[in-house]
């Protein structure tokens, strides 16, 4: 009678058992990852559309617009760089650049101030929140409305202005038709916009720097105006930075003061804006390819000046240790 060994009997071990084998996977990938790729690609999907749709098509839309001959209803007359070559003999373009520019004057006597009452909005006084929502109530207003206001102010014959100048003896020149005074106006009216929200920026700034850097400048021996110069200048330079260039930019584009003060473009065109230029090409004139070339020449002359802004802030920039 034959008999069969086992194993054991043998001399030899069973195998051990080794891991238990991994599920099949259907295309590489777990269920679980697929959905979260699927919500991936759907989360980033939004963002690149919206840049396609609303950003990168309407610029090389305007691009294109600004090579042709274009009412902006009919068919599009490619004509070469026939509008930009126009535009470097269009005195009102020109005049127009220049008022744009002259503006921004502003913007440093308005940070000047802005900073000064910031400083002064630092101390314990009594009513200082009243004094800070008082200064930032222009800056919520509806700026229609604020052209509305400074423009029956303006006026020659019974304005707000020439009425306080009065009561001083001084007779106050028409200043919204009058080539001399026509861009001040609008510059004091724009100045006096801003400051609160200036010096709200201004007042955070100031407040976040330490006091210990006043106090050890104190005890050796430093005044308010070098604590000034030594310690809050520097400190509040990154918001300094920030308003130049948001108001550089914003001063570009000014438009509804000048639409609403100003509708004809002041006296001898004395207060247009690039912007007002570029509207009035567009829609009165229905010249939107001619207009598109203004724009983009206006677009890159603020890329051009914001560039260099940030280079200057970078070779000015410092750190506290």
């Amino acid at each position: 009678m034959t008999s069969t060994a086992t194993p054991a009997q043998a001399g030899t071990r069973p195998p051990a058992p080794g891991p238990d084998p991994a599920p099949p996977r259907r295309g590489g990938t777990s269920r679980l990852h697929r959905t979260e790729k699927r919500w991936a690609l759907l989360f980033v999907a939004a963002p690149v559309l919206g840049y396609l749709l609303f950003v990168l098509y309407p610029t090389l839309f305007a691009l294109y617009a600004s090579l042709t001959r274009w009412n902006g209803l009919g068919p599009m007359q490619f004509i070469g760089l026939d509008n930009y070559v126009a535009l470097l003999s269009d005195e009102r373009f020109h005049q127009a650049l220049f008022n744009t520019f002259f503006y921004m004057i502003g913007i440093p006597i308005g940070l000047a101030i802005s900073l000064a009452l910031a400083i002064a909005m630092n101390r314990k006084i009594i009513g200082l929140t009243a004094f800070r929502t008082i200064y930032y109530i222009p800056v919520i207003s509806s700026i229609a409305a604020v052209a509305i206001l400074w423009q029956w102010a303006y006026n020659g014959d019974f304005g707000l202005v020439n009425q306080f100048l009065a009561f001083f003896g001084i007779d106050g020149p028409n200043w919204l038709a009058d080539t001399t005074w026509a861009k001040p106006a609008i510059i004091l009216m724009a100045v006096w916009k801003g400051l609160g929200y200036s010096m709200l920026l201004y007042l955070a700034a100031i407040q976040s720097v330490p006091r210990s850097l006043y106090e050890a400048t104190a005890l050796d021996g430093a005044g308010a105006w070098r604590q000034f110069r030594a310690i809050t200048l520097p400190m509040v330079r990154p918001v300094t930075f920030f308003l130049v260039v948001t108001q550089v930019i914003a001063g570009a584009m000014i438009f509804t003061e000048i639409n609403i003060m100003t509708p004809t473009g002041g006296p001898e065109y004395s207060t247009a804006s690039a912007v007002f230029y570029i509207w009035k090409q567009a829609f009165q004139y229905r010249q939107m390819g001619y207009a598109t070339a203004a724009a983009i020449v206006l677009g890159i002359l603020i890329l051009v000046i914001t560039l260099i802004q940030f280079r200057l802030n970078k070779r000015n920039s410092f750190a506290i240790d």
